[in-house]
């Protein structure tokens, strides 16, 4: 089956202060399949939110090629209504909701996105109801944004997403200003639309918990593929992660710690609970 999203050499890099070319990604190649759950990890300028950038056609790329379905969006026959196209069926949810919010009812903000997209009225009503009811901000239609939560925004943002019926839906650090409740409640939605919705998710991220539950971790290092695979592939390399500064699941590297003391525990724990089952198997 050909993947949802392909991605061929993709080769980016941005004009410094004096005029040179500073490369952020490398020869990039990936390939994600429609509906999967996909974490995106890496330090600050690693490139990740350079590459959700380029999925969306906000950036352009030096070399290399995107394909979205089947279709090259990087090619130069690409027109305005084309790049238009491809991100009503790619959505973004940023990292500050604040940045995507621009009405002053809840109800209004939900409908901007689809208004844009000249769909009948009576539609925009039907979208909106529905997003708001699978984001669970029903009862806050009428409210103005800047009387809710963080978490409660971003849910707001995710419903305008999800009102213009996207295939895939990036989020760029989409928890990284929210409180701990903000957070979950923003991942139980995430995880919501991509196993319930079948929408394929792709979740830049810093926090390596949110990544326990993706179908794939893919790690990038100074623009380039630093490892590829499930979570429990990914994590069980500590070293090789905190060797380019970044973390692990705390249960991870739990286990990893009680191996260095010569402790056979075996590695693949990602949760507090497997963690501590091990350690009770080990203690039996």
């Amino acid at each position: 089956m050909e993947p949802y999203i392909k991605i061929e050499n993709l080769s980016f890099s941005y004009e410094g202060d004096d005029g040179a070319r500073i490369p952020v990604l490398k020869n990039i190649n990936l390939e994600i399949a429609r509906g999967a759950f996909v974490a995106v990890l890496g330090h600050n300028g690693s490139g990740k939110s350079t590459l959700a950038k380029l999925l969306n056609l906000i950036l352009v790329p030096d070399s290399g090629k995107i394909s979205i379905a089947g279709r090259d969006i990087t090619s130069p026959d690409m027109t305005e209504d084309d790049v238009f196209d491809v991100r009503r069926h790619i959505g973004m949810v940023f990292q500050n909701p604040d940045n995507q919010l621009v009405a002053t009812v809840v109800e209004e903000d939900i409908a901007f996105g689809c208004e844009n997209l000249g769909i009948p009225s009576a539609e925009i009503r039907s979208r909106v109801d529905e997003a708001l009811a699978t984001v669970g901000m029903t009862a806050f239609a009428r409210h103005s944004p800047h009387q809710l939560s963080g978490g409660q925004k971003q849910r707001v943002a995710i419903a305008g997403i999800i009102a213009m019926l996207p295939d895939c839906i990036i989020f760029d650090e989409s928890t990284a200003m929210l409180d701990p409740q903000g957070r979950a409640e923003v991942m139980r939605t995430i995880e919501m639309l991509n196993r319930e919705r079948g929408i394929t998710v792709l979740c830049i991220t810093h926090n390596m918990n949110e990544a326990i539950d993706a179908d794939r971790v893919i790690v990038i290092n100074d623009g380039e593929v630093f490892l590829d695979g499930t979570p429990r592939q990914v994590f069980r390399s500590v070293a090789r992660l905190q060797s380019v500064g970044l973390d692990v699941p705390q249960a991870a590297e739990l286990m990893y710690e009680l191996s260095l003391c010569g402790v056979k525990a075996p590695s693949g724990a990602l949760t507090d609970i497997e963690a501590a089952d091990e350690i009770l198997k080990l203690l039996a």
